[in-house]
């Protein structure tokens, strides 16, 4: 995969390729932005590009070098990932060691750091003076949430290249052209921040199911609440759907989102399209202010479920809460 493969991100393209065009690129990069955004994609493509032998400002693709970043064996091409919860300084130091017994032989060598935000003290000390002090030409590229989430020195060190979501309607054509269920993919890309992780949705058969089981609870709801309570606990609690309860409140945010839409004239930003006709007849049934607060309602259930509270109990008083005013 190029760099220009990468769907959206043009800010960090531009500081990338602006680097190679110039001819100065950094001993350290900072890929600091949220999970799903394509940081591991675009670190993946500029390595690619770095070893290419057209020496570009992308990768080739069809060079030998490229083809062995291609296909995951690289010998100069090095990934770090945690090792369990974190990366650790035994991790570094095989990585230093590694890269100090090539270092006798000619080229470049990269190594990509992933969860660098993990990264034991020990650990961060030990790569700080590797940061330091670079046998060039060794370029690292380290991928975090935030520039926030890494120590001050290592940031200090680095240059920063920073990922923001992406745009919903270029990631949702991207996953259509790789053949995912566009219904899918359109709710996918609005619950996640990249096209890796609004890929990973699409491909859960849970997912699916979820959407349909909020589509049914959406509409019975708001004129039979018992018939809810009963879909809650026969299509929720006792299906895998159940694992993923905070996803669930998440999609109905956009449920009650789609209603706002259609209030405002923007129908065509809605997220369940094929749901428009009845959304349509049944949003002027309660006011704005009330789909704000069902929205509200929502996503305040998800996150009461991230902090440990008992996903039927969230989704019963969600429920409950979203019927209101």
């Amino acid at each position: 995969m190029s760099m220009q493969d990468v769907p959206g991100q043009r800010r960090a393209k531009a500081l990338l390729q602006n680097a190679l065009r110039a001819g100065k690129v950094a001993h350290a990069y900072l890929f600091a932005g949220p999970a799903g955004s394509g940081k591991r994609a675009m670190a993946e493509a500029f390595a690619q590009t770095l070893f290419c032998e057209k020496q570009g400002i992308d990768a080739c693709g069809e060079c030998l070098e490229c083809r062995k970043v291609l296909h995951g064996n690289h010998p100069d091409l090095h990934m770090v990932v945690p090792d369990g919860a974190t990366v650790k300084i035994e991790q570094i130091r095989e990585l230093q060691k590694e890269l100090s017994y090539r270092s006798a032989g000619a080229g470049r060598k990269v190594y990509i750091i992933e969860g660098a935000e993990t990264m034991t003290t020990p650990a961060a000390n030990s790569l700080l003076k590797f940061l330091e002090e670079p046998n060039s030409p060794i370029n690292a590229i380290l991928l975090a949430p935030s520039a926030q989430s890494v120590l001050p020195t290592i940031l200090s060190r680095s240059q920063l290249v920073p990922f923001v979501p992406g745009d919903p309607e270029e990631l949702e054509q991207a996953l259509i052209s790789e053949g995912k269920p566009a219904l899918l993919a359109r709710a996918a890309v609005h619950m996640t921040s990249g096209l890796e992780a609004a890929r990973a949705l699409c491909q859960e058969n849970w997912f699916a199911e979820t959407r349909n089981v909020v589509i049914q609870l959406g509409k019975e709801n708001s004129s039979r609440f018992p018939a809810a309570l009963l879909t809650a606990q026969q299509q929720v609690f006792k299906t895998d759907v159940a694992e993923h309860t905070d996803t669930l409140l998440q999609m109905f945010a956009l449920w009650y989102r789609d209603m706002i839409y259609v209030i405002t004239g923007r129908e065509t930003r809605i997220v369940f399209s094929d749901q428009l006709e009845w959304i349509a007849k049944h949003a002027w049934s309660r006011s704005l202010d009330h789909w704000l607060a069902a929205m509200e309602a929502a996503l305040t259930a998800a996150r009461r479920i991230k902090a440990h509270v008992q996903p039927q109990l969230a989704l019963e008083q969600f429920l409950v809460k979203s019927r209101e005013g």
